[in-house]
């Protein structure tokens, strides 16, 4: 039996080899992000008030966090070192925490905005279309380029992925049925789990999305993933509880892609 969202206690998670070669591409901050008078700095954070502060992860709720604000996606990605203070606007109110690992993978979250030495980052908590400001502190944060882009028509069931604008690939996919719709909206690849539970997919690909109808499922948070199926009476049909179900060829190149890969969701 399917689940909308990964089998997280019992699910074996792995970081794969790529994120090593994706590691070898990071651009620290250099000299031209320090200091911009134009830009406040953050509040001060305390370590006892650093405890308090929700995580923004999958199994999170954000009540106060920001929401997207539909900017184009700049192509950087955002590594924190440690927990990192995730604050509702630049110098605002510090409203979570994001740590330096999601589901056994390393966090990398897509910037889709800059401001001076400020940060808006999309956040893998609910409720979907999170987003918070980040300071840029090169002690704190690992920055690099992410190219790739998932574009996914759950109306033509069809999932593209491309780099730079240029196609890599076009498949045709199962979705959400409609009682169970398959979120739409703006999210990121969050993780990689080898699976060893379900016998559907090898690997699943959480995103920073989640189910509008599962509150939990499977003994999760309701995290929608993009994984593979046993067979393809999937494909053009809207008959999963809420995860895109891909062919194998696609899982294949998706892998391959780097963890804060901006997916669109129309």
């Amino acid at each position: 039996m399917e689940s909308c969202d990964v089998s997280f206690p019992r699910a074996r998670k792995r970081n794969r080899a790529r994120i090593r070669g994706f590691a070898a591409l990071i651009v620290l901050l250099a000299a031209g992000c320090g200091g911009d008078p134009a830009t406040p700095a953050p509040a001060a954070v305390g370590q006892e008030d650093l405890t308090l502060l929700p995580e923004a992860t999958t199994f999170g709720t954000l009540a106060d966090a920001a929401k997207d604000s539909g900017a184009a996606a700049t192509g950087k990605v955002v590594h924190p070192k440690d927990d990192l203070v995730v604050y509702q606007s630049v110098g605002g109110k510090a409203v979570a925490k994001l740590p330096s690992t999601q589901v056994g993978s390393p966090t990398w979250v897509p910037v889709i905005a800059e401001q001076g030495q400020w940060a808006e980052i999309l956040l893998p908590a609910r409720p979907n279309a999170s987003a918070g400001w980040v300071h840029l502190d090169p002690a704190r944060v690992e920055i690099a380029q992410n190219d790739y882009t998932v574009n996914v028509d759950r109306a033509a069931f069809s999932l593209e992925l491309t780099r730079s604008g240029e196609r890599l690939g076009k498949w045709t996919i199962g979705t959400g049925k409609p009682e169970y719709p398959t979120p739409k909206g703006r999210a990121f690849l969050l993780a990689s789990i080898e699976e060893t539970v379900n016998e559907y997919s090898p690997i699943v690909l959480p995103l920073s999305a989640h189910s509008e109808s599962h509150e939990t499922f499977g003994g999760g948070p309701g995290t929608v993933g993009i994984h593979t199926w046993p067979n393809d009476s999937y494909q053009g049909q809207a008959n999963s509880d809420g995860c895109i179900r891909v062919p194998k060829a696609a899982l294949d190149e998706l892998v391959k892609v780097p963890l804060g890969a901006i997916v669109n969701i129309v």
